[in-house]
């Protein structure tokens, strides 16, 4: 017998329909002698509506971060207690619980709060007496009893905790795709469902746009050795096992690729080339929130620096606003930018034993007159910047080249 903490998304209960057909999936474990505690988001866009009616109010003083929180831990109530309806209704033990009744404790950092302890007493003794507990994802509570809420994949990360606290056998994420594929099934059509993948893979291909998973529950399952499987709510397949890296497995030499449409480029050309002059024009731009993703430095035959770094499309405008007013103060040549570039990223742990990886990917993008504008690698990681016009080109070109299908 086994121990599944089941993790189930917004769309997956975005209506009593989806509820029941989750109650199956639930029922189903339990019927083959397993034990089993589910973790729900709220339903659907439910979230989004509670945000919008804090926007209407557009309150952000003293006090606003404690209030959004106790707001949106409600629509994870709305789901935990209607399944719980649907399991009772079928003849099964169910209790909802919220964060703070399975004693999620979280530092007091209200809208992004982090999981400090979770008491597992009261769960395990409902498990022992035939109980299936479902739990409201999401939310906790802080040592001054205030609710809070984790943020972004917050309900996942909650899944991934009380799996590492209850010692499950597995922590199952079901959400609206049948696993992690090899890239997006709606631009390469042939794109193949992964049997199993790597945490440190999939880490770099959540951080480099796959949206299937959120990075914090991917590190918190690594972190604490919780066996990670990505599912459908709506079918029967196995779904992607994400895992440790086994010696004897022959790995692929690419695992996926992963890209974002909305980035774009800013260019600082002709500043001294001295000690500090990246954090000198960095320093503004991370000072005001703006998150900076790949850099590249050139030193020209003058000895002075050219320097280029991309950020989020939404931060352009303002990005480009402060780089303007620091090139005033370094003396720069000229400030240049480009708002409609791609970024496309392979990665696959077989890279480490396999040469000639990106000069393969290089000479596929250039049968394809794709011209590359900015190169980052790692250890299991490459990835360019490209015109965002070539995007879906870019990405079935290089899922062909290195056959990624099959």
């Amino acid at each position: 017998m086994a121990l599944y903490v089941k993790k189930f998304g917004g769309t997956s209960v975005a209506s009593v329909a989806h509820i029941q057909r989750v109650a199956d999936k639930i029922i189903e474990d339990k019927e083959t002698g397993h034990d089993v505690v589910v973790v729900v988001s709220a339903m659907g866009k439910e979230t989004d509506r509670l945000v919008s009616l804090s926007e209407e109010i557009d309150y952000r003083g003293n006090g606003a971060s404690r209030e959004l929180d106790v707001l949106l831990s409600v629509g994870e109530q709305v789901t935990i207690s209607l399944l719980s309806l649907v399991l009772l209704k079928r003849g099964y033990q169910a209790e909802s619980f919220l964060g703070r009744q399975v004693k999620i404790s979280t530092d007091s950092s209200h809208n992004k709060a982090r999981i400090v302890d979770i008491d597992t007493k009261e769960i395990q003794k409902k498990l022992e007496n035939g109980v299936l507990p479902v739990v409201a994802g999401f939310q906790g509570e802080d040592e001054r009893g205030n609710i809070t809420t984790l943020g972004r994949g917050g309900s996942d990360t909650t899944a991934v905790a009380l799996a590492a606290a209850l010692g499950a056998d597995e922590c199952q994420i079901y959400t609206d795709v049948q696993g992690i594929f090899t890239t997006d099934p709606r631009v390469v059509e042939n794109a193949r469902r992964l049997e199993r993948i790597t945490f440190e893979e999939m880490l770099e291909l959540a951080s480099l746009g796959s949206r299937v998973l959120h990075t914090r529950a991917i590190e918190f399952a690594s972190k604490y050795r919780v066996p990670l499987r990505v599912a459908s709510s709506f079918d029967t397949g196995p779904g992607t096992l994400i895992t440790y890296e086994e010696k004897s497995m022959e790995a692929p030499i690419i695992s996926g690729i992963a890209f974002e449409g909305d980035e774009a480029k800013l260019t600082i050309l002709g500043v001294e080339d001295v000690p500090g002059i990246a954090s000198a024009i960095l320093g503004p731009i991370s000072e005001s929130g703006i998150e900076v993703d790949m850099i590249l430095q050139n030193i020209s035959a003058d000895m002075s620096t050219d320097f280029t770094f991309t950020v989020n499309r939404d931060d352009y405008s303002q990005a480009m606003e402060i780089l303007t007013k620091v090139s005033d103060q370094l003396g720069a040549r000229e400030v240049s930018g480009d708002n409609r570039i791609a970024k496309v990223s392979m990665v696959g742990v077989g890279m480490r034993s396999h040469a000639g990886v990106a000069s393969k990917m290089f000479e596929a993008l250039a049968k394809e007159s794709i011209n590359i504008q900015m190169i980052s690698t790692s250890e299991i990681k490459i990835s360019v910047v490209i015109d965002e016009k070539y995007l879906e080109l870019a990405v079935r070109t290089l899922h062909a080249a290195f056959d990624l299908e099959e």
